[in-house]
């Protein structure tokens, strides 16, 4: 028994540290971000997107088994792309806009890096919503398969309306043809988004819902890396706001002219007071079950 449990601590420390590698890595490529002039950008991207994927791979195979984590992946990829590639050719649900060579090769209309981006951000958002809703080591209940979905949108589109209008409208890894309220980004956009990652977390939830248990007990860490990732990516919304040289003013696709300073001073507010909230929420919930399954295990060993 002695040997199996020692096996066990072995390969949860083992997978500890890969998790560690993945978040230290995407951390150097938001600090990367602020230099974007020095370093290629293709290399800022896959710095971005990578990461987060490889993270999602590894915590989700031990949540959900290979199986399982590969068709949240196959989801993710599957919806995503097949929406981008909707919205740039109707306009609906973001909105009308198209991709430029920022983000890299596209499959028809979609850069992969950002058909891919879907994948990382989106397996974060959904492990913080289960956090927060307090669901870990069993499956998803009658009405949790909705409101799981629910709640992991909203911090899903929170990630977007931080960031959209830093890549969109400064970077122009995008452009939205029409401009938009939000520095150039319409309000639609924001709504579409939340509608594909309902979507996504809906037809997921279905497969958890019956979703084997994990094949040991999950240490406390394993919840808490999602959290502390998707804090990183709150931290490396708060760098851009550092005063950088180049252009002052950019101007979106209608000719409205934006302040850059008023951009990355708002983007990081709304990481603030929206991303961060939700990280706040999520380490705070997992503070309370900590409590709460110390207490039941001091009671058990009382009796």
């Amino acid at each position: 028994m002695d040997e199996i449990d020692h096996r066990i601590t072995k390969q949860q420390s083992g997978t500890a540290i890969a998790l560690w590698v993945t978040i230290i890595i995407y951390a150097i490529a938001r600090v990367l971000q602020i230099y974007s002039g020095r370093v290629p950008m293709l290399v800022v991207v896959g710095l971005h997107v990578l990461p987060p994927i490889a993270f999602t791979l590894i915590h989700g195979a031990r949540l959900y088994r290979t199986r399982g984590i590969l068709l949240f992946v196959l989801i993710c990829v599957a919806v995503g792309n097949i929406i981008e590639n909707l919205s740039i050719v109707t306009g609906f649900p973001f909105g009308h806009y198209y991709f430029t060579s920022v983000m890299g090769p596209k499959i028809l209309n979609v850069p992969v890096m950002l058909g891919l981006a879907y994948v990382g951000m989106g397996y974060l958002s959904w492990i913080m919503g289960l956090v927060i809703l307090g669901i870990l080591d069993r499956p998803l209940t009658r009405s949790c398969v909705v409101t799981a979905p629910l709640i992991a949108a909203f911090i899903m589109v929170a990630w977007d309306l931080a960031m959209d209008p830093v890549w969109g409208t400064i970077l122009h890894a995008w452009i939205w043809l029409g401009g938009g309220a939000y520095f150039g980004v319409p309000i639609t956009n924001f709504l579409g988004w939340y509608l594909t990652a309902y979507i996504i977390y809906q037809l997921f939830a279905i497969f958890a819902r019956r979703r084997p248990a994990p094949p040991d007990q999950l240490p406390s860490r394993h919840w808490q890396l999602p959290v502390v990732f998707y804090s990183v990516s709150v931290a490396g919304n708060l760098l851009l706001a550092i005063p950088q040289t180049g252009p002052s003013v950019v101007s979106d696709a209608a000719g409205v002219q934006w302040r850059v300073s008023d951009i990355t001073g708002t983007c990081a507010l709304v990481s603030i007071f929206t991303m961060g909230a939700f990280a706040c929420l999520a380490s705070i919930r997992l503070i309370q079950l900590s409590a709460r399954a110390e207490g039941g295990l001091a009671a058990q060993e009382g009796s």
